[in-house]
């Protein structure tokens, strides 16, 4: 992402232009808006025409538009993000207020005004426009004619290709349909890589497995390549990274990235860090639970306390559409930083990591020092009252 403007008044209201230059960066505009926000872009509208003749025709033209923005949509896979909205300003092929659908494009620019710009949303443009922080982690989850190969931006976490393959049993004997089923699955799973993994960016190539697929697979990889002379391959050889994992289906991927081999080698990427946060505050909720707190009210109470050294938070609780409710959430994420100086970790509901973070209605924190339970607290007080 390209940062052309940025105009924010002291009252936090103003405007920022920005260029969306790779699909993830349409992850992080979905994360940008919100219903009310004004968005102004280049878009296609169909216009009916009307020839002298009498008949009607209609013809497709390029025009910018500035909207009221009422819906988003972004689809995942893809990377797509359309925005809905009403036009707010007429020119000569929209009225005003009428409604207009705008899909954002790459390497076109868009305009976004806001009447207040938060800290959670200044730092997400922050985030997407670091050129340091792209997908440098990708990896191959396989089993026998199974394979994912995602790649982990800091962002979200991206499926590129599922490889999958029938291979048929050993049979007594005989193992060559075995064997040529397996090949052919490995040569697909090769193809797969070279064709999504841009090895420029990419640090680290972690291929994981039960059993010995991956080490099979590592030894087919790498003889092809010598016999190819594949320069990309044997060049590339240390990034490689073999990794035990219980099965080839993506929801591995958790279990691959706390490994403690993988940890220590990714130790400056966001999803591994993400991961050891979440697995530090189940630790903590198991061995000292009045130092684990989770749930919006119980996490608020610890803020206020100045009790808070590592506050967990999805990003999907930022996108609720109820403005108090969000401000809510900003709040708590300014009161840890400014006031107890904690750490703020902000996961991507994208990555399998947040997707547990959700399971705990989105917000967690590992505490300095014990808070009794508040819970036994409230109920104390009111057993007291009566």
């Amino acid at each position: 992402m390209k940062l052309l403007q940025k105009d924010i008044e002291k009252d936090n209201a103003g405007q920022v232009t920005l260029m969306p230059e790779e699909a993830e960066d349409m992850w992080h505009t979905y994360n940008l808006l919100q219903v009310g926000d004004s968005l102004r872009a280049s878009t296609i509208r169909k216009v009916q025409t009307e020839s002298p003749t009498g008949s009607v025709g209609s013809s497709r033209v390029r025009t910018t538009l500035t909207l009221s923005v009422t819906t988003i949509d972004f689809d995942s896979q893809a990377c797509q993000l359309r925005v809905k909205g009403t036009n707010l300003e007429e020119n000569q092929y929209v009225k005003m207020g009428a409604y207009h659908t705008i899909e954002l494009e790459l390497n076109r620019k868009f305009t976004l005004a806001k009447k207040s710009w938060d800290s959670v949303v200044l730092d997400r443009i922050e985030q997407a426009c670091d050129a340091t922080q792209k997908a440098d982690v990708a990896a191959v989850v396989m089993q026998e004619g199974l394979a994912n190969l995602v790649l982990v931006t800091p962002a979200m976490t991206l499926l590129r290709a599922k490889v999958e393959v029938t291979i048929p049993r050993k049979r007594r004997g005989s193992c060559t349909q075995h064997e040529k089923a397996l090949e052919r699955f490995y040569e697909a799973v090769m193809q797969a890589i070279l064709r999504h993994i841009n090895f420029d960016v990419v640090k680290c190539m972690l291929v994981a497995s039960p059993g010995f697929v991956k080490d099979q697979f590592i030894t087919y990889l790498f003889k092809e390549a010598v016999r190819q002379d594949n320069k990309i391959l044997l060049e590339n050889r240390p990034k490689f990274m073999l990794v035990h994992s219980s099965s080839g289906h993506k929801y591995s991927l958790k279990e691959i990235l706390s490994d403690p081999t993988v940890t220590s080698r990714l130790s400056d990427t966001k999803a591994a860090g993400e991961v050891k946060a979440l697995e530090d505050f189940y630790k903590m909720l198991q061995h000292e639970p009045d130092r684990a707190f989770y749930g919006l009210a119980h996490v608020e109470k610890a803020a206020d306390a100045l009790a808070i050294d590592t506050l967990l938070i999805s990003d999907k609780l930022f996108r609720h559409q109820d403005v108090p409710t969000r401000n809510r959430y900003v709040r708590l994420v300014d009161s840890v930083r400014d006031n107890g100086g904690g750490n703020v970790r902000i996961f991507s509901s994208l990555h399998v990591s947040g997707e547990q973070l959700t399971q705990l209605c989105g917000v967690a924190a590992i505490l300095r020092f014990p808070i009794a339970d508040l819970s036994e607290a409230e109920d104390d007080s009111s057993s007291d009252d009566d």
